[in-house]
């Protein structure tokens, strides 16, 4: 099989043939359809995931077939389609993952960080960590769905979002952002976009927003509180923490600033409006594979799914290397076929 390998961070894929590996006790061999290729991916491949271990075959927004499975595997069976997020294992008897909250792991693993991904024509799987993929879902669409999807959606679930939430979200272009809208939107809620310029506007009401805040040229905080005293969500997707700061004073009471995208910077936000207005601030790793169960069966009632570009495997480095300078307007999805 084809396998893309980082040998260290801050160096170019190389493309190796492998053996195909064969699953062992609790896991599957899915034949891989798709895998998106993701900013986290970016972000391993330059170094900034210290927990990496190289040589990695990167990616973890994956769908595919199960080609085989390992001793004591009853689900999924051989043939089942089915989704990989980044969560991929967690030692099952902590507190947290007793209770379903595998994300919060203390010993969490990671797919395509703490072991080999989805860049290849086959990955080695825990089984209880794959997701069933609806049958109405276009399983190459539905790849970003495992990470940037369901990473949209919790964030919105634990901010509290409900029909008469307004919600604004910064960085609508990337497609988290975009899924952010339209799970948003599909939720009830009223939306508003926050970027840069106002080259992302038409596209932001195309989604559903009924805002459009420029901060080129507009403070995104008092915008906001010109919109019926605020946003109950600030939600972040671009990968900026000062971005987020900027807008929090920008939420009505009660309201949530929830960071899905951030940077290196430390969160600094001014303590009497959080306090006084009972604001909070929220962190949204992912989620757990309930969480990425809710997002496919949301995402395939509400047909949402992100507009991508299709890849072969040998064209990740330059995908990743037109991320990494800003140029992928849409998501990169590395088939197989």
């Amino acid at each position: 099989m084809l396998v893309a390998v980082a040998a260290a961070p801050n160096q170019p894929l190389s493309f190796v043939e492998r053996d195909v590996p064969e699953p062992g006790f609790g896991e599957v061999l899915v034949k891989v359809t798709a895998c998106g290729v993701c900013y986290t991916d970016l972000d391993v491949l330059q170094g900034r995931w210290p927990i990496a271990t190289f040589p990695l075959v990167p990616g973890h927004e994956i769908t595919g077939t199960v080609a085989a499975t390992g001793p004591d595997v009853t689900w999924p069976e051989v043939g089942a389609t089915v989704g990989a997020q980044i969560l991929g294992d967690s030692d099952r008897h902590c507190d947290y993952c007793v209770r379903g909250e595998q994300i919060l792991c203390p010993h969490k693993r990671f797919t395509g960080i703490s072991f080999d991904g989805g860049y290849a024509e086959y990955a080695v799987l825990q089984a209880d960590f794959v997701s069933p993929l609806p049958p109405t879902l276009d399983p190459v669409a539905a790849a970003p769905l495992m990470c940037a999807g369901l990473t949209a959606f919790n964030a919105l679930r634990r901010a509290g979002i409900a029909p008469t939430s307004r919600v604004a979200v910064i960085g609508g272009s990337g497609t988290l952002g975009t899924l952010a809208v339209r799970y948003a939107v599909a939720m009830g809620a009223r939306v508003a976009v926050i970027g840069r310029s106002h080259r992302g506007a038409e596209a932001a009401r195309a989604l559903g927003a009924e805002r459009f805040v420029a901060t080129q040229d507009t403070d995104p905080a008092v915008a906001l509180q010109t919109w019926d005293g605020g946003a109950d969500i600030v939600l972040n997707a671009a990968p900026s923490t000062a971005a987020a700061a900027a807008a929090f004073p920008g939420l009505a009471p009660d309201g949530t600033l929830v960071l899905c995208g951030y940077d290196q910077e430390p969160l600094s936000l001014p303590t009497d409006p959080l306090v006084l207005g009972r604001r909070r601030a929220l962190g949204n790793p992912s989620g757990s594979p309930h969480d990425a169960r809710d997002t496919l069966a949301f995402s395939a009632a509400h047909g949402i799914v992100p507009e991508f570009t299709a890849i072969g495997l040998r064209d990740a480095n330059a995908a990743l290397e037109k991320m990494a300078a800003g140029q992928l307007s849409k998501r990169a999805i590395i088939t197989f076929g």
